[in-house]
């Protein structure tokens, strides 16, 4: 069964989805269906009911509240190939309050530079935000690229860890 909770945030409402304790799903919408629908159809097939995710949603208060190290204490599980999943172990890695562009995130996860559309793409099927961190990637061109929660939520939750790391 997918256990589901949202929890507050200053850029709108966190749903958390998990199975057997380990988050599967996060994204920054009211609605868990919205990321239920993106699950694989064999955990779509378990179902979904509402439930606490205690250790989640306290991470997710205690990174709010300046530990921005707590999200990375969740265990989380996403598809992937072992490529796709060398980029999100990558992802992890990238320090809270610093960001990579896509080429250096390749290159963090063993691959050349030259993968960086695979770090993109990685990024934005990315299914457990914040938690795996593709806020922390921007584009070698510039600005804030995109975010599937939108740019706002981006540059918010890059801000939010800037502003405690400069402290």
């Amino acid at each position: 069964m997918i256990v589901t909770r949202t929890v507050p945030t200053p850029v709108g409402p966190l749903a958390l989805l998990a199975r057997d304790g380990v988050l599967v799903a996060a994204g920054f919408t009211a609605d868990p269906s919205d990321m239920f629908v993106r699950l694989s159809p064999q955990l779509q097939a378990e179902g979904m009911r509402m439930g606490e995710l205690p250790e989640a949603a306290q991470a997710v208060a205690d990174y709010l509240d300046g530990k921005l190290e707590a999200l990375d204490t969740i265990p989380v599980s996403q598809p992937g190939t072992p490529t796709r999943q060398r980029l999100y172990e990558a992802l992890r890695a990238v320090p809270a309050g610093t960001t990579v562009r896509y080429a250096e995130l390749a290159r963090n996860a063993g691959l050349p530079p030259t993968a960086a559309r695979a770090a993109g793409s990685a990024c934005a099927q990315n299914l457990i935000a914040p938690f795996v961190p593709c806020h922390r990637v921007l584009p070698a061109a510039g600005g804030y690229g995109g975010y599937y929660y939108g740019p706002p939520v981006k540059q918010w939750l890059l801000n939010h860890e800037a502003r405690l790391i400069s402290v």
